[in-house]
């Protein structure tokens, strides 16, 4: 009899079993990564913020000035902290900056991070704002830089 015809059954069983689980452990490792990248997804879709896009005005006898960001959180029943592209736009001025803590019932406003108001005749670049008295006030502290047209 030849040699390379002769079938030892214990070695095609042995050989059979490795094949196996091989492929066992290939695809257990790849669920293993499908489940680790879904798991990953969820956490980036669960965020710690409390509003996304909130859009707020503050409202006076003259005008309105409305209030966007990417992002808010609530301090407590009146107080929401904007963050990321914070923007504050009237007919008659706009102030950009990243953080704003923004009341609502006082109808205030005060950031502490480095704020770009811009009007027709009129640049200021400041460390920060507190806008007050249902917006007619705007005060800018810090190193501040005005341009004046």
């Amino acid at each position: 009899m030849n040699f390379f015809l002769h079938i030892n059954k214990n070695l095609i069983f042995f050989f059979g079993l490795i094949v196996f689980f091989s492929f066992l452990i290939i695809i257990l490792t790849k669920q293993f990564n499908i489940n680790k990248i879904q798991l990953e997804i969820s956490d980036e879709i669960l965020s710690d913020v409390d509003i996304e896009e909130p859009k707020f005005a503050m409202n006076n006898d003259t005008k309105k000035i409305y209030i966007t960001a990417n992002e808010g959180n609530f301090l407590n029943e009146d107080e929401i902290l904007l963050k990321d592209n914070v923007k504050f736009k009237s007919n008659d001025f706009s102030i950009e900056t990243e953080k704003v803590i923004f009341n609502r019932d006082k109808q205030t406003a005060k950031s502490e991070t480095r704020s770009f108001f811009k009007s027709s005749n009129t640049m200021i670049s400041s460390d920060g704002f507190n806008i007050h008295d249902d917006g007619n006030k705007i005060i800018f502290f810090g190193n501040s830089i005005i341009v004046l047209k």
